[in-house]
């Protein structure tokens, strides 16, 4: 069990926690013995992913719907936790989206405004209301862990946005590190490489190479990302995982593309 130093379970929120790494993560640290708020758009599939979650882990899950790109949202989703429990003491920003790959010059200010505010946005948004609550809760502090990706320094090729905004979680993670010492805030970030997922379902079909060829990828299961942060949230706030990749092994990744 996951349990605070005032005996009370540890309390964490994943954004996008109603499907695809985001519920895994969530099963994951349910099953540490967090309690887990999942957010996302839509009320009805965190309501059944909350139900069936909390059957499967005999953890409490709070299902609050929230657009992370919107700052109000946020912080409806942010007072809501306070109301219920009074503290955070784990967010994981994880909400994300991309679009079909599509050339650079072709990509709408409406994709790349939708990317950059689900991506960037959102996490900021987060992780701004996460340190208003945990800097004043008691006991004090807490853990944010951000979802990153191989692609921000290794960029497919076609993924303009998502390349962008992922490679500015990178900057925001080692500023939260910074901003949050102060106030036992720890920030790290876990990069992930071929997650199975909706999103990832055409890498195992067949995805352009930067050779210009197409290649089907190896993917793994989003349940070793949810190990790899159940470790990250475990370790004491003295301690922080600032970076951590968790990748297909036999990705074309490591090496010249």
């Amino acid at each position: 069990m996951s349990i605070s130093t005032s005996g009370e379970a540890r309390v964490a929120l994943v954004t996008g926690g109603g499907t695809g790494v985001g519920r895994a993560i969530s099963r994951g640290l349910g099953a540490a013995g967090y309690t887990v708020v999942i957010s996302g758009r839509r009320a009805d599939v965190l309501d059944k992913a909350a139900a069936e979650l909390g059957g499967e882990t005999g953890a409490e899950f709070f299902a609050v719907s929230a657009d992370v790109g919107d700052a109000a949202s946020v912080r409806a989703l942010f007072d809501a936790i306070s109301e219920k429990y009074g503290r955070l003491d784990l967010l994981v920003n994880n909400a994300g989206v991309t679009v079909p790959g599509l050339p650079l010059e072709e990509v709408s200010f409406e994709q790349w405004s939708a990317i950059v505010a689900a991506n960037l946005t959102g996490a900021f948004l987060c992780t701004q209301q996460a340190f208003r609550l945990m800097k004043g809760q008691n006991p004090r502090g807490g853990r944010i862990i951000n979802n990153g990706s191989v692609s921000a320094t290794t960029p497919r090729p076609n993924s303009a946005p998502y390349t962008a905004t992922k490679h500015a979680i990178t900057g925001l993670t080692k500023s939260t590190a910074l901003d949050g010492r102060e106030f036992d805030i720890a920030c790290g970030q876990i990069d992930i490489g071929n997650a199975a997922s909706d999103m990832t379902t055409r890498i195992a079909a067949g995805v352009l190479q930067a050779n210009g060829s197409m290649a089907a990828e190896p993917t793994i299961d989003p349940a070793h990302i949810a190990d790899a942060v159940v470790y990250m949230a475990g370790l004491p706030l003295s301690a922080n995982v600032l970076t951590m990749t968790v990748m297909a092994t036999k990705m074309p990744f490591v090496g010249r593309g």
